[in-house]
């Protein structure tokens, strides 16, 4: 046997059920190498296994780190414009995109989700699952602490969890953790390890504790949520100088972090806080700021082939998702929400409206970027006779008029546009009401918010790394996003099986049930799934966002 293979044989004889399911998949030839990097680093395949792995299969190295650029120097301030935060910077309760950006430079999270979908340690060092995944048992880093200089242990790591988790706490991630894991659930077995029970198997929980999950920031175990201007207590590289809810925040270096091996090039980062893109352009190109951290095509043209910037494209899972209510009103019978949906014209909003920087949705939370996403299912094109029919069918070929309730920021007006236009092809008078953010969410809770109550609506849905929050929180009949109030308890048992899924096969013939089933039943209309875009001037490199609106700042610095 050789020396490649002995190590190999080893290392599996250490490995769970579900690590050495993933493993035989690779060695069989089912996973390409991209995908098997990123489901092993799911189950909690450590770098020195996967490389056991690739080098028995004859792939090369595992190493994703990015490289130092030689032009960067030490010091100076970055300077980033963000959305304006509309809420408390809590990371239990802020759901706005102003307010997660403002996590990351003070808080951590347990694992680091990344662009290209794989999971890496942070304040977590490994992680395991036991045989079916209901279990995962999480072993610390040592020598993390918080910006007070108290330790943090596995107490500060439950708590967090079950602050989380508590149905009565008023968390945001109740959409991540209902009916996964409980108040209670959470347990430190010791100061270095966590113990997560879960309610059933979940394959893919790692992503659940990760930056993919923005509120499960690493707080103490006596957090109040109460904010001040030092910001919340994290263990980040970063802690807040001063505070402006009406103009922006500051940052400097957090002298006592943790690692003292990475600390940040910047002495400074400078956030400033806008109403709207328009502005924050404005300000980049005017040399007031260094970065946007969120850019849209329809209104950054002026610095989208500029090379004076540096565009980062991201492809998401992110989507402006139309909701038809299935349980009242005129889309109640489904042969009505199909005809809407073969009167959108998806390949004229991919390429006119977003300028090819997006990709095709087909009426499922499944993006392309899923490697799960059953590329089989037909995709549903623009067909105005069928349609037509449909409503025909439906009893009501000479049309109807209703209203669509649509969140007014970047190009989602635009967007409702097109949708009314194509609609009206085929009879169906769209009354567009346009909501700013705070009215159109309400108090994000049924009977008192117009997305969720809305006769049919767009909602602007952030980036996940994988699809569970979209289905448990979207489409499941206790959904706290359901806004469609679809109950169906066959697709409840398909997002079910999903969840507890790990291997890759399972993972998309049950993907495929689902999307095939939601093209029947139509509760929702994906038209596409937009490319997340931020921009820096060319002096700025390292910088790294993700589709979910956060910058992870650790590498990043300012050249010459």
């Amino acid at each position: 046997m050789s020396l490649n293979r002995r190590r190999l044989e080893s290392m599996r004889s250490q490995s769970s059920n579900l690590e050495n399911a993933v493993i035989d998949e690779m060695l069989n030839g089912g996973l390409s190498r991209r995908d098997f990097l990123r489901i092993g680093s799911v189950v909690g395949l450590s770098i020195p296994a996967m490389g056991a792995v690739l080098t028995a299969c004859g792939s090369g190295s595992t190493s994703t780190k990015p490289s130092a650029t030689a032009a960067a120097q030490q010091g100076g301030t970055l300077r980033v414009g963000i959305s304006a935060p509309t809420s408390p910077i809590d990371p239990v309760t802020a759901g706005n995109q102003g307010s997660i950006a403002m996590f990351l430079p003070i808080g951590e999270y347990l694992l680091q989700a990344k662009p290209d979908l794989s999971i890496e340690p942070a304040l977590a060092e490994s992680w395991s699952p036991n045989d079916d995944g209901s279990v995962w048992t999480v072993k610390l880093r040592k020598g993390v602490t918080f910006q007070d200089g108290s330790p943090m242990t596995a107490k500060d790591v439950a708590a967090t969890f079950d602050r989380l988790a508590d149905p009565n706490g008023g968390s945001i991630a109740l959409s991540v953790f209902k009916g996964i894991l409980n108040k209670g659930g959470t347990t430190a077995t010791d100061d270095q390890t966590v113990t997560f029970q879960l309610e059933a198997p979940v394959g893919n929980f790692p992503y659940l504790i990760s930056s993919d999950n923005y509120s499960a920031v690493i707080l103490p175990a006596d957090y109040n949520g109460e904010y001040e201007k030092s910001g919340f207590p994290g263990t980040g590289r970063w802690k807040m100088d001063s505070y402006d809810a009406n103009r922006g925040a500051t940052f400097v270096r957090n002298e006592k972090y943790w690692d003292s091996s990475s600390m940040a090039p910047l002495d400074s980062i400078q956030f400033s806080f806008f109403a709207d893109e328009q502005p924050a352009l404005l300000a980049l190109q005017g040399g007031q700021i260094d970065v946007v951290n969120q850019i849209s095509v329809q209104n950054a043209r002026a610095v989208l082939d500029n090379p004076a910037y540096n565009i980062i494209s991201t492809p998401s899972a992110a989507a402006r998702v139309l909701h038809l209510r299935t349980d009242e009103g005129p889309w109640k019978d489904k042969r009505v929400r199909q005809a809407f949906a073969l009167s959108v014209d998806r390949s004229s909003i991919v390429e006119g409206l977003m300028l090819g920087r997006a990709d095709l949705g087909n009426d499922s939370p499944f993006a392309p970027i899923f490697p799960s996403t059953d590329t089989s299912v037909p995709q549903r094109a623009k067909d105005l006779a069928q349609a037509k029919q449909l409503l025909s069918d439906a009893g009501v070929g000479g049309g109807f008029k209703t209203t669509l309730n649509v969140i007014n920021q970047l190009e989602i007006p635009s967007y409702a546009v097109l949708i009314q236009n194509g609609a009206k092809e085929v009879g169906i008078n769209l009354d567009v009401i346009l909501q700013d953010p705070g009215t159109y969410y309400g108090s994000a809770q049924f009977g008192s918010s117009p997305w969720l109550d809305s006769t049919a609506g767009i909602t602007d849905y952030g980036h996940r790394s994988v699809p569970n929050v979209y289905l448990t929180a979207q489409l499941a009949s206790q959904g706290v996003w359901n806004s469609a109030h679809i109950k169906d308890p066959k697709l409840d048992g398909l997002i079910s099986d999903y969840i507890a899924a790990v291997e890759p096969a399972t993972q998309t013939k049950t993907a495929g049930a689902i999307q095939t089933l939601l093209l029947e039943e139509t509760p929702l209309i994906y038209s596409y799934f937009f490319n997340f875009l931020a921009v820096s001037t060319d002096k700025v490199v390292g910088i790294v966002p993700n589709a979910s609106g956060q910058l992870f700042l650790s590498l990043a610095a300012l050249t010459a």
